[in-house]
């Protein structure tokens, strides 16, 4: 059978609908790579891309794509609420089908390679691909973002690893790894106060003692006026969604503040949408096999 990879680059340009066409199109149309979903946000000026197919057109397809952020987007002139570091701020493959993490890995390598190469962006391996145990979360890999990126790489422990030990001038710097499917989570609280969110991110991420495979942090949306707790659980089958939620909304009632509602950024994996039906539904002795799709898909 053939091997089947994901990838979810992550480019920050979430305003301008022009730029975000021409950074996708070189995903559409293209031999074994189907481009499932694309998901611009104005606040975090970010969009989230989602591909999937043979491994090597994937990667071949990323590849351009990057060159076009690299071409289109000048991070000196960049603002947002999401954490960023470059023009294509993150590239990571996610094996799906007949394909191992190893091999995950090596294409990962092989796609960074690819990008200094071609377009002289220098590049940060990470996660499963990371060539340093302090190089495996994206937030200590990210630290800094674009502006700080130059003094960090005069650090000889934060030299590329592939490229020159400075930024490209517009497109900075990026980050290209592998890893399993992670779930990009938001949670919205009706209030403007930033503090509480990140009070709230604080008891939920693992860094401070939270949950082992949550990331958390807080994110204003100024035309909305709220906050949200903004995360990645990066194992939903072992912190899942329905239990940072009620988190949430647990530790939100501290400050007098209720939960709005969620987003999903991207595409979420079925198992875990049933995960969490099952849990506020109470659905005895439920499993994958009882969902009519997953019968369908066999």
């Amino acid at each position: 059978m053939a091997k089947i990879v994901q990838c979810v680059p992550n480019f920050s340009e979430g305003r301008d609908l022009d730029k975000i066409e021409k950074i996708v199109d070189p995903l559409r149309g293209k031999e074994g790579v189907k481009l499932l979903n694309y998901e611009a946000d104005k606040d975090y000026n970010r969009v989230v891309v989602t591909v999937i197919g043979e491994p090597e057109a994937v990667k071949n397809a990323v590849v351009e794509s990057i060159c076009v952020a690299s071409e289109l987007i000048d991070m000196t002139k960049h603002e947002g609420q999401h954490s960023r570091m470059g023009a294509t701020d993150v590239v990571p493959f996610i094996p799906i089908k007949e394909m191992s993490m190893d091999e995950a890995v090596e294409l990962a390598k092989s796609c960074a390679k690819d990008v200094w190469e071609k377009h002289n962006v220098p590049v940060f391996l990470y996660e499963k691909a990371a060539s340093k145990p302090e190089r495996e979360n994206l937030a200590t890999v990210r630290k800094g973002q674009f502006e700080g990126m130059s003094e960090k790489l005069k650090d000889p422990n934060w030299h590329p690893d592939f490229g020159e030990n400075k930024i490209h001038p517009t497109a900075g710097i990026t980050a290209v790894g592998a890893r399993m499917p992670l779930i990009a989570y938001n949670i919205n609280l009706d209030t403007t106060n930033i503090e509480i969110a990140n009070k709230i991110a604080r008891c939920i991420r693992h860094s401070n003692g939270g949950f082992r495979f949550c990331k958390a942090g807080p994110v204003e949306i100024p035309e909305r006026n709220i906050v949200q707790v903004t995360m990645n659980l990066t194992d939903y089958t072992k912190t899942s969604m329905y239990r940072v939620f009620e988190t949430v909304r647990m530790e939100a009632k501290r400050y007098g503040v209720n939960v709005m509602g969620s987003e999903v950024v991207g595409l979420v994996p079925m198992e875990a949408i049933a995960d969490t039906a099952a849990y506020y539904l109470g659905l005895e002795n439920f499993d994958m096999d009882k969902i009519l799709e997953t019968g369908l898909m066999e």
